[in-house]
């Protein structure tokens, strides 16, 4: 505590070393999860290439569904990545700051930076903390809570066009399943025959595609 029980002013530079090694933190947090979704993926092609050979194009497709929702999702971290980047870059700006004048000064682009990750649900609660931190140490303006609030992405992949989902089957399944994208279809094998598949097979099927489902979601949320 200071004279009169008030705490002294914090350092600005260990002030901006620590916002620094939050926002590293979750950076390295979007890598692990991207990772995790990557080895589902994996899963999931291996999965589709069975029930390609099956012939069971019915599964196949519900797995192609499962593959583009999964790289929507590693799209959207990548873009929360480099929010996050560009966050950083500007308190390396702020550091600089610190060193030629001796203060923290207010900055528009920190604000802008904090808002766009507060569409991001995972970082909501950080951003929310960093900004306080911010603005009683005076490089924010107090944001309104509306500010803090995040729409709920309501895309459905139902939606998706049918020349996605006949890509993607094709690209994992070597042809097997599908249609080649216009630009290839010269160039590739034309689409095998299905073959019937048995009932006790496509139970089995049905069973470990919910699994995967179910993992992919948990890696989501």
């Amino acid at each position: 505590m200071g004279l009169f029980g008030k705490s002294p002013d914090r350092d600005p530079k260990t002030q901006v070393t620590e916002w620094t090694r939050k926002i590293r933190k979750e950076g390295l947090a979007l890598d692990r999860q991207i990772r995790s979704i990557q080895r589902e993926e994996e899963k999931v092609k291996r999965s589709l290439r069975e029930a390609a050979k099956k012939g069971d194009k019915d599964v196949c497709t519900i797995y192609a569904k499962e593959l583009i929702r999964s790289k929507k999702a590693i799209s959207k971290i990548y873009t929360s990545k480099a929010k996050l980047n560009s966050l950083q870059m500007h308190m390396k700006e702020q550091l600089a700051l610190v060193k030629t004048t001796g203060s923290l000064q207010k900055s528009t682009q920190v604000m802008q930076a904090i808002q766009a990750l507060f569409s991001v649900p995972e970082f909501s609660a950080t951003m929310r903390e960093l900004s306080k931190e911010m603005t009683k140490a005076g490089i924010l303006e107090e944001m309104m809570e509306d500010n803090f609030e995040s729409l709920e992405d309501t895309e459905e992949i139902e939606a998706e066009a049918e020349e996605e989902i006949n890509a993607i089957l094709w690209e994992v399944t070597a042809g097997q399943i599908g249609k080649a994208p216009p630009a290839a279809s010269h160039a590739l094998p034309g689409v095998s025959t299905p073959t019937p598949v048995a009932v006790s097979d496509e139970e089995e099927d049905t069973e470990e595609l919910e699994k995967m489902q179910s993992r992919l979601e948990a890696l989501r949320s």
